[in-house]
């Protein structure tokens, strides 16, 4: 392996050279307690930053093993180095000057959730590795390597040892962090053993700064727990906590507007993942398989069987095998239940602000006006309870203008001044004043998941594939763009570049003309469970910029993905 000095002398040796000639630098090279990695260097000083890795070893970076041995505490502790080495390379980035993204410094953004990301990786023996990016400097496009020795040799070791070496941390900050991850890992196996889908901790702060902030809103209202739902849970590190659990079943969320209806939906969704301390949500904890369900207009839908709520559509077209590419508010959204069952989901939350009317409920004047023989839609409220009984998937409904849902949920929640109150026996005495007339309903009968999925023959495995992300809404696929904008439960665009990732290695190395589409996303999930995001990236490094995403996050890329051939 080279050493530091070999580096130093090569970037005098190509200094006021032209841009290319950096790509003499790539290599690794033994730095004072970690290996330096240059894996990718741009092609000039305006593209995409250089790719660097850095790599301590085990026995230079000294993390007790009881820190990192399980998976929970390995993932809390990466996000826990991810934040403090982006915090001490903030201080440096653009200090080296020079054209572009000269001097840039910088590494994963980490919002509020605790995702495992390729930023960072511990492996067995302790080792760990950080992926970063950095502008190497040039004036035009004329290499000024004493700028990119200022970088490499002056601010990154300073921030490599503060960061990554277990000896100069906060050793009670990281402690904690391992605390606090296996005190929400126990949360999480709990819920099943008392018959829960969701907790939400007294003295939680579920409201958020902003819009476009994800942190607690200061002086928020904190939650509190019904007396009726309240449950106490012995936790490992915590001690005792007291909160709400939300039972198995039917689940109604209602109030007035502005009371804290979605804002706790909300906090729900997002408790699939674990959240970082300070964050107010660290103890909601959902079922994480959970999928937030919603009306989607405009999205393609490939070979689904949706007979279960939409039949005898007027232009005769089957729905056993439904398909559009340009899909109403209420197939979408009875597609999207589907698309939940055939990924495994047991849990479905739903706001009735973003769902299909006529998909959700018929009043009974409809139903009077409107003979069922005329309505192919059989709503979501005459077989929600049919998903519980006969599928074991339980419903969170949030509700605000119809009352029809009393009928059908097991427990009634309301917000009020965002606490609350278990109306379950009040809203029932009030709803049997208002039967609601039963319509005969068809036997829904299972629906059929057994999609092949076809080999797409112009995906080769040494062409190169363009791919970004805009924003939170789509990531694109050379020409092929796949809108994410509505998978809601989708906390970062890492994960929408996973994603991407995920979509050419399956092309690639998993669609074979006979496995289902299910098959082919339990081979993916598999393989992220052994072997991580690595495994799916390709190439000679692993880029820095992806995060995992869940199963259920997997099918729906997949289901959104137009140029899939089902």
């Amino acid at each position: 392996m080279k050493t530091s000095t070999d580096l130093r002398e090569l970037l005098n040796r190509i200094d006021h050279k032209g841009y290319p000639a950096y790509k003499d630098t790539r290599g690794a090279y033994q730095f004072d307690g970690y290996v330096l990695s240059i894996d990718h260097v741009q092609g000039d000083p305006f593209a995409a930053p250089s790719r660097v890795s850095v790599h301590v070893p085990g026995k230079m970076a000294n993390f007790p093993a009881d820190l990192y041995g399980e998976r929970h505490k390995r993932v809390a502790l990466q996000d826990f180095l991810i934040r403090g080495f982006a915090k001490q390379i903030e201080a440096f980035t653009f200090k080296a000057k020079g054209s572009g993204k000269s001097g840039l410094m910088c590494v994963s953004r980490c919002g509020q959730e605790i995702l495992e990301r390729t930023a960072c990786e511990i492996e067995k023996d302790g080792k760990v590795i950080v992926r970063m990016e950095i502008g190497f400097p040039a004036n035009g496009r004329t290499i000024n390597s004493r700028e990119l020795s200022r970088i490499l040799f002056d601010f990154l070791p300073g921030c490599v040892k503060k960061s990554l070496f277990y000896r100069l941390l906060d050793k009670e900050a990281v402690q904690k962090t391992a605390q606090l991850a296996e005190d929400q890992d126990y949360i999480r196996k709990e819920l099943p053993k008392h018959g829960l889908v969701a907790f939400v901790a007294n003295g939680a702060v579920l409201p958020r700064e902003s819009g476009v902030s994800d942190r607690p809103m200061r002086g928020a209202i904190t939650f509190q727990a019904p007396p009726s739902m309240e449950i106490e849970l012995q936790l490992p590190n915590h001690g005792p906590l007291k909160g709400m659990g939300i039972k198995k079943g039917i689940t109604l969320i209602v109030g007035g507007g502005y009371h804290g209806k979605s804002t706790l939906l909300k906090a729900l969704e997002l408790g699939v993942y674990n959240h970082i301390a300070g964050d107010g949500r660290e103890f909601v904890i959902t079922d994480n398989k959970a999928m937030k369900i919603r009306a989607e207009d405009g999205r393609s839908i490939k070979n689904v069987d949706i007979s279960m709520f939409i039949n005898n559509l007027p232009n005769g077209k089957s729905t056993s095998r439904f398909s559009t590419e340009d899909a109403s508010g209420s197939t979408s959204q009875a597609t999207n239940v589907i698309e939940a069952m055939e990924s495994g989901s047991s849990l479905l939350l739903i706001d009735e602000d973003t769902s299909a009317t006529n998909f959700m409920i018929r009043d009974e004047l409809m139903q009077r006006v409107i003979h069922p023989k005329a309505e192919p839609i059989t709503p979501f409220i005459n077989r929600v309870q049919e998903l519980y009984s006969q599928y074991g998937i339980s419903t969170i409904l949030v509700a605000g203008s119809s009352g029809s849902y009393f009928h059908k949920a097991g427990c009634i929640i309301q917000m009020e001044r965002y606490l609350p109150k278990d109306i379950t026996a009040f809203a029932k005495e009030e709803a049997a004043a208002f039967p609601i007339p039963e319509e005969s309903i068809a036997p829904g009968g299972q629906p059929s998941f057994q999609r092949v999925v076809k080999i797409d023959h112009k995906f080769k495995a040494n062409d190169r594939l363009k791919m970004k992300t805009l924003g939170m809404d789509s990531v694109m696929l050379n020409h092929d763009t796949i809108e994410l904008r509505y998978v809601e439960q989708l906390a970062d665009t890492e994960q929408l570049y996973a994603l991407g990732c995920l979509v050419k290695y399956a092309q690639l190395q998993v669609f074979d003309n006979r496995k289902t589409l299910a098959e082919c996303v339990d081979i993916l999930d598999r393989l992220l469970e052994e072997k991580g995001l690595a495994a799916v990236c390709g190439g000679s490094f692993v880029p820095s910029g992806l995060a995992m995403p869940r199963r259920q996050e997997i099918f729906a890329c997949l289901n959104r993905y137009r140029a899939l051939k089902l």
